[in-house]
């Protein structure tokens, strides 16, 4: 199987994505089989996603700080 090339360039989201993320995900049931492979699936993911640079990362945490 290949691998899918994914829309994300980094690990970091600004704090509104994650909310929207989250927003959109709340109050779906899920069996417990279904969170494994979900857990695994996103494992797997996150070790093909690499950092920001060093001056990306910092305006992040800059935002963070003033939020």
């Amino acid at each position: 199987m290949a691998q899918q090339p994914y829309k994300r360039q980094y690990r970091q989201l600004n704090d509104d994505v994650k909310e929207r993320i989250s927003a959109s995900t709340r109050n779906r049931p899920k069996t417990e089989q279904h969170k494994e492979h979900i857990r695994q699936g996103m494992l797997q993911y996150w070790q093909t996603v690499p950092d920001k640079e060093d001056d990306l990362n910092n305006e992040l945490n800059e935002d963070k700080n003033e939020a």
